[in-house]
């Protein structure tokens, strides 16, 4: 479906219970497939942890997670584990060009069994499951979290555990934190110490146990923006929130500081609240938190103030390549836009263009990013429904905040 979002002022103060976070979601997920004993309450209810739920109850020797990058990678991780099974793990078109050669490499050099059905390096896989008795790898430390994480997940699992050494400049440190949190909240042992993650084998099964999963940051990125692009003493409720969070995208509470809008922690609740002004350019290295690179820039845009963002360079093997994907719908609004490989620079020295239709690549975040924009202008998003991918409720949401949204 298509949407047209007529400018409009949301409510002073309203309030919205976000569902739990996908990235959680979908480690525990496979974490419990590996040992049952483990209970999980506020799953996500978007379509990547549905589709880690399919996918991990499913018993088809043909596997199909679409659009799910997450769910690629950690079942890539978990198929090769599981003895005498031989399945076909593949996806959308686009997740056909996302590479998985580094972690595909790590699993085999460990003792798994997979294969690449047509272009190497790129799903469709062949995998065939098998004891891994290897203990040490090592792997880029500068690629995608998620093969660190999918490797960290299945360790508890090997006979000699896993001791796994990242080579080079780490990123996304705060997902590889996540797993790490998750696993010692299930009394694992894990470490991660100079560069080196160690995992060891859980020997016995499990105690039982049962965690709740935290509402999704990154989710809550796109009501920061609303809030930011608001009057003075707007303010917006969320839940369920910790001030301890697992989830890097909490540096949201910091960053929306430079916007004038504050956090305050209230019970299993964040209060997000406009207080002040400012200005002054921006300029953030979001190589810790490169999923709410999109929000962030939308947000600068909105309130027409020179921004400089850095440390994105794994934007360009997400959903779409983010950064070529801002770069042209951003610039439909008036404002020139400079990117690199791993960099997005934009003036914003003009005013917003009106009635822009904004394309969202198959990509969740680009529809939800833009929206706040609604806030200074009319525009119309293409192909709004991708965002059930992480937020399934998101339309609806913003019309009990005061949006004024009509499928078109």
């Amino acid at each position: 479906m298509n949407i047209q979002i007529k400018k409009s002022s949301i409510k002073e103060q309203s309030a919205i219970t976000i569902t739990g976070s996908k990235s959680e979601s979908n480690r525990l997920l496979l974490l419990q497939a590996l040992f049952p004993n483990i209970g999980i309450q506020n799953i996500s209810n978007a379509d990547d942890a549905v589709l880690m739920q399919k996918a991990l109850s499913s018993d088809s020797k043909i596997i199909d997670i679409h659009h799910a990058g997450t769910a690629m990678r950690f079942l890539t991780a978990f198929l090769a584990t599981q003895k005498d099974r031989e399945v076909i793990l593949t996806g959308s078109s686009r997740m056909q060009e996302r590479p998985v050669k580094i972690l595909v490499d790590v699993l085999n050099q460990l003792g798994a069994k997979i294969t690449y059905e047509n272009i190497e390096g790129y799903p469709p896989l062949k995998i065939t499951g098998q004891d891994i008795n290897g203990k040490r790898a090592s792997i880029k430390a500068n690629v995608s979290s998620q093969y660190i994480s999918a490797l960290m997940l299945i360790a508890p699992s090997l006979k000699n555990g896993l001791e796994l050494t990242l080579e080079g400049e780490i990123t996304s440190i705060p997902y590889i934190n996540m797993t790490l949190g998750l696993l010692r909240q299930l009394d694992i042992n894990a470490e991660f110490k100079d560069n080196i993650i160690s995992v060891k084998p859980v020997i016995e099964h499990l105690s039982p146990v049962s965690l709740i999963v935290e509402s999704d940051w990154s989710s809550a990125s796109y009501f920061y923006s609303f809030v930011a692009l608001s009057n003075l003493e707007t303010q917006i409720t969320l839940s369920s929130y910790r001030k301890s969070s697992l989830q890097g995208d909490s540096v949201l509470a910091d960053i929306y500081k430079e916007f004038g809008v504050n956090t305050t922690f209230n019970n299993n609740s964040i209060i997000l609240k406009k207080v002040s002004k400012n200005n002054k350019p921006k300029a953030f290295n979001l190589v810790k938190c490169p999923d709410i690179a999109q929000t962030i820039a939308v947000t600068c845009l909105g309130l027409r103030l020179k921004c400089e963002l850095h440390g994105l360079h794994t934007l360009k093997i997400k959903e779409t390549d983010r950064l070529v994907a801002l770069k042209n719908e951003i610039e439909k609004f008036g404002t020139f836009v400079s990117i690199t490989e791993n960099s997005l620079i934009m003036d914003n020295s003009q005013p917003l263009n009106d009635n822009v239709t904004v394309e969202t690549y198959k990509d969740h975040r680009m529809a939800m990013a833009f929206a706040p924009l609604g806030l200074k202008t009319n525009l119309i998003i293409n192909k709004a429904n991708v965002v059930s991918k992480s937020f399934p409720d998101y339309w609806r949401d913003l019309i009990n905040i005061g949006m004024t949204i009509k499928e078109i």
